[in-house]
């Protein structure tokens, strides 16, 4: 939020991708995610949650800011940054998917889904 503001004030867009991405994946996704583990406690039990976590606030720091270093013109430098924070990303996205299949067909999640499907 702050880079917005800044970008606001200055009237300077440049960073709009990396302020989105910021946003996406360190908020909405973030957000999505601790919704889930609140609503299914045994999924954020699983051995797999830290790790989850843990992968998906790295790739939310990586890839914007190598998004933001390629657009401020460190292409050949910072070119592998986007791309590593953007397959950390897809990681973090890959262990969160895993977990949600691994509960879905548990009790409570079981339930939930019947229950919205009437």
């Amino acid at each position: 939020m702050g880079l917005g503001i800044f970008m606001g004030i200055r009237q300077d867009f440049t960073l709009m991708p990396a302020h989105a991405h910021l946003n996406l994946l360190g908020f909405v996704v973030m957000f999505l995610s601790a919704l889930y583990y609140r609503a299914f406690p045994e999924a954020a039990a699983s051995r797999l949650a830290p790790y989850q976590a843990i992968v998906s606030v790295v790739g939310a720091i990586a890839f914007p800011i190598g998004i933001a270093c390629v657009i401020l013109g460190g292409h050949q430098r910072f070119g592998s940054m986007v791309v590593a924070g953007a397959l950390t990303v897809l990681l973090g996205m890959a262990l969160f998917a895993a977990i949600v299949f691994r509960t879905a067909g548990s009790g409570r999640a079981a339930r939930f889904v019947t229950f919205t499907k009437s």
